[in-house]
């Protein structure tokens, strides 16, 4: 099953949420934790997404190496200006799946046009 999510206009966060339930099968009867759903979600307007300048600046995001000195930071603008919006919205989606084995694989399911 195939859905399409309209992102113009709408909050990072809301359309974050709405897909990662779509790609996690929450909203199917034949739900189970440990199978992925078999849908696509395809993101749409991306691009037109309504992000405040205040989340540009305020959210950073950082991985560490495990090397000392091996912290990286970026903050969502640059991450943007580098990468695109679809980036942010990847890695929105990407942190409210589970981390288990299975996150991997239900990403492979979502699609994102500008």
């Amino acid at each position: 099953m195939q859905y399409i999510i309209d992102a113009a206009g709408k909050k990072l966060g809301r359309v974050a949420s709405e897909a990662a339930v779509l790609l996690m099968g929450k909203d199917s009867p034949g739900f189970a934790r440990n199978r992925v759903a078999e849908v696509s979600v395809r993101i749409t307007n991306v691009s037109k997404l309504s992000i405040d300048e205040k989340k540009y600046a305020g959210k950073i995001y950082t991985r560490f190496s495990g090397y000392p000195g091996g912290l990286k930071k970026e903050t969502a603008g640059h991450v943007a200006a580098t990468k695109g919006a679809g980036e942010l919205m990847r890695r929105a989606i990407r942190r409210m799946l589970p981390a288990n084995r299975l996150r991997d694989r239900m990403l492979k399911n979502l699609i994102m046009t500008a």
